[in-house]
C-alpha cells in the first residue's frame, strides 16, 4: 500500500492529540509524519507509535518544504484561512476541522457515512471540510432514517462536555470541582465558558446571532441541510454540561411517512458506525462513560412519539473529540485515499 506525508496543524492540541492516537490505532499509511503547531510549540515533541516526533512551526512554506500529501487542520478558524491555501497549492488534500469552510459552495462537507460521494470535490480548492461535532453524530443517525423514513423535520437538544471548548475547557471545569470541594467555588473564576460549569448547566454555546440562535445552533441546521442534501427543517438548543467528554443528543425526528420503531432501530442497528443501545428495562442506553473513547455513536431511548404516528424521538451519544472530530477526518481521508488518492 502506498504510504503519505501527513501534516497535522495543531500537532499539540486537544484535537491533535486525538488524530495521533486514531492515526495510529486505525493504521493510516504514514510515510513521514509532520506535526504543526505555532513558534511557541515548535521544538516540543509528540509520540506516535512509541516514537517521538519534534513539532515544526507552521509556516507558509512548510507544506512544499515537507512534501506534504494529506494535511490535518485543527488549530482554529483564522488558522485555517490563512495557511490552508498553502497546503493546498503544494499539492496536498487539506481536511479542516475548522467551521471556516464548511458553507463555501465549492468545499464539500463530508461525512464518510453520509455523503462519500461529495468527497470528488476536493478537487475544486484541495480542501475537505470537517463538519461540526455535534452535527457529525447527528447525521450519522439521521442518513439512515430518511433513507427509510424521509425526513421532513428534526428539532434537537444538545448536551454538550466540556471538552468541545478545547483543554481549557476541561482545565476550567476540574478547576472549579477542586474549588468547590475546598468550599471556594464562589471565588473560581469563569473565562472559558459565560457562567460557572461547575455544577450547572449553559444554554449558550458560541455567540448569539440576530435570530437568538447562538452560531453552535445555526451550525447544526446549515451543516445537516448541506451534509444530507435536502433542505429540511432543523431547529436547534446547544446546551453545556459538565461532563468532561463525549456529546449526547436528544433528537425529535419528523417523517414524511408513518414510522415503525422496529423498522427504524434495525436501519439504525445497519448504519456504519452506529451502535443501538436500547434496554431500557435494564436501565441500558448511552452514556458519556459509555460512549467516551470510542469511534463508535450510540443510540437508545428509540421510541414513536405519544400523539403522531410520523415522529420519531431517539437519544444519541458519541465521543466528539474522535467521532466528532479526530475520528471523522481520518475516516475523510481513508475514504479519499480509496476514491481519489
Amino acid at each position: 500500500m502506498r504510504k503519505y506525508n501527513v501534516a497535522v496543524v495543531g500537532a499539540t492540541g486537544a484535537v491533535g492529540e486525538e488524530l495521533f492516537r486514531v492515526l495510529g490505532e486505525l493504521d493510516f499509511p504514514i510515510n513521514k509524519l509532520i506535526p504543526l503547531a505555532s513558534s511557541k510549540s515548535a521544538g516540543s515533541k509528540i509520540e506516535y507509535k512509541n516514537t517521538e516526533h519534534t513539532v515544526l512551526e507552521l509556516t507558509e512554506t512548510i507544506f512544499d518544504e515537507q512534501d506534504v500529501e494529506i494535511a490535518f487542520f485543527s488549530a482554529g478558524g483564522s488558522i485555517s484561512a490563512h495557511y490552508a491555501k498553502f497546503a493546498a497549492e503544494a499539492g496536498a488534500v487539506v481536511i479542516d476541522n475548522t467551521s471556516h469552510f464548511r458553507m463555501d459552495s465549492d468545499v464539500p462537507l463530508v461525512v464518510p457515512e453520509c455523503n462519500p460521494d461529495d468527497i470528488g470535490a476536493w478537487k475544486n480548492r484541495g480542501i475537505i471540510a470537517n463538519p461540526n461535532c455535534s452535527t457529525i453524530q447527528m447525521v450519522q443517525v439521521l442518513k439512515p432514517l430518511d433513507d427509510v423514513f424521509d425526513i421532513t423535520r428534526v428539532d434537537v437538544s444538545t448536551y454538550q462536555a466540556v471538552s468541545g471548548a478545547g483543554k481549557a475547557g476541561m482545565e476550567e471545569l476540574v478547576k472549579q470541582m477542586q474549588d468547590f470541594f475546598a468550599f471556594k467555588l464562589s471565588d473560581s473564576e469563569s473565562k472559558v465558558f459565560q457562567h460557572q460549569i461547575a455544577l450547572n448547566v449553559i444554554p449558550h454555546i458560541d455567540v448569539f446571532m440576530e435570530n437568538d440562535y447562538t452560531k453552535e445552533e445555526m451550525k447544526m441546521v446549515n451543516e445537516t441541510q448541506k451534509i444530507l442534501g435536502k433542505n429540511i427543517e432543523v431547529s436547534a438548543t446547544c446546551v453545556r454540561v459538565p461532563v468532561i467528554r463525549s456529546h449526547s443528543e436528544s433528537i425529535t425526528i419528523h417523517f414524511a411517512n408513518d414510522v415503525n420503531v422496529e423498522k427504524a432501530a434495525q436501519a439504525l442497528k445497519d448504519a456504519p458506525n452506529v451502535v443501538v443501545l436500547d434496554n431500557p428495562s435494564k436501565n441500558e442506553y448511552p452514556m458519556p462513560t459509555v460512549a467516551s473513547d470510542t469511534d463508535d455513536t450510540f443510540v437508545g431511548r428509540i421510541r414513536k412519539d405519544i400523539s403522531r404516528d410520523n415522529v420519531l424521538h431517539l437519544w444519541c451519544v458519541a465521543d466528539q473529540l474522535r467521532v466528532g472530530a479526530a475520528t471523522n477526518s481520518v475516516r475523510i481521508a481513508q475514504k479519499w485515499i480509496e476514491t481519489e488518492g
